[in-house]
């Protein structure tokens, strides 16, 4: 099965009172180039989460975002229980210690500063748990990324693989039109001759055939249709076999245009000319195509 290039994927994850929100998405890229968008604090777990992608993409350039966000019920301001202990020990040292009276009610003691705190992401979302959220929310979309490449990759192999039909149907014209160059060179050249040698000089039948077999074997375009349907049986089974396939796919078709130019040169008769025409305007579409596999 061969791959787009071009995905999108997306997952969330409950932890900590917060949720993980993953996004992934890859364009095309010469070679496979990953991107992180994620808190500082998390850094020291990028190294492991960029070896998961490079495990499933060979080729494009992969935008990861990872973002939390609190929870609503645990968005406010978090109870800092420990100080609060340590604020209700130091008013009862100084009941016993000095003889003060009174006790502390809840609203002056959240009046206390630090008593009440926003909530500290960098202390709740860490620890071994944390980096198995990251890895498992990271491969869900990871997994949704890749399903959508490889539907987009199977569509861009099937329009490709029509093209290569009409592709090669051209070469099937060419191939019934080649023989025919030569022989109508041949019936140009001995009626020209004739007209030309009347009462002038003698017709040479030997130069004229050593003439016309010159012409045959420059005007042969045999090879490059060999080439060609080498090429194109090659570049079908590049997209049937599945892999990572785009660069070999670019080379062979950079080498079709080439024997298909050869063609064009070889020949001045209208028909094959269009032909060729036709074999690089398909050329050109599958080309575009190819670009975006992996």
């Amino acid at each position: 099965m061969s791959f787009s290039m071009t995905g999108f994927g997306q997952s969330t994850r409950k932890f900590g009172g917060f949720t993980l929100r993953f996004e992934l998405k890859c364009v095309n890229h010469r070679y496979c180039e990953v991107l992180f968008r994620m808190p500082r604090e998390w850094a020291r777990h990028e190294d492991g989460l960029r070896k998961l992608v490079q495990r499933e993409i060979a080729r494009g350039r992969v935008d990861v975002s990872i973002a939390a966000d609190a929870d609503e019920q645990s968005a406010g301001p978090v109870l800092n229980e420990p100080l609060v202990r340590a604020y209700l020990a130091a008013a009862e040292r100084l009941r016993s210690g000095f003889g003060l009276p009174g006790d502390l009610t809840p609203g002056e003691l959240l009046r206390l500063p630090g008593v009440m705190e926003g909530q500290d992401r960098s202390s709740v979302l860490q620890g071994e748990a944390f980096e198995t959220v990251l890895r498992d929310g990271l491969e869900e979309s990871l997994r949704e990324l890749v399903a959508m490449r490889a539907r987009e990759g199977r569509f861009l192999s099937e329009e490709m693989l029509r093209r290569l039909e009409v592709l090669e149907r051209h070469l099937d014209e060419l191939a019934a039109l080649a023989p025919s160059v030569p022989e109508e060179y041949r019936d140009r050249l001995r009626n020209r001759l004739q007209e030309l040698s009347e009462g002038v000089f003698p017709f040479d039948e030997q130069r004229f055939n050593m003439e016309v077999a010159l012409f045959a074997d420059r005007s042969s375009i045999d090879e490059e249709l060999v080439r060609l349907r080498s090429h194109t049986g090659q570049f079908r089974d590049l997209l049937e076999g599945g892999g990572p396939s785009g660069r070999k796919l670019d080379f062979l078709v950079q080498e079709m245009n080439r024997e298909a130019n050869t063609i064009g040169s070889k020949s001045s008769r209208l028909e094959i000319t269009n032909r060729v025409l036709d074999i690089k305007n398909e050329l050109e579409k599958i080309r575009e195509q190819a670009a975006n596999l992996e």
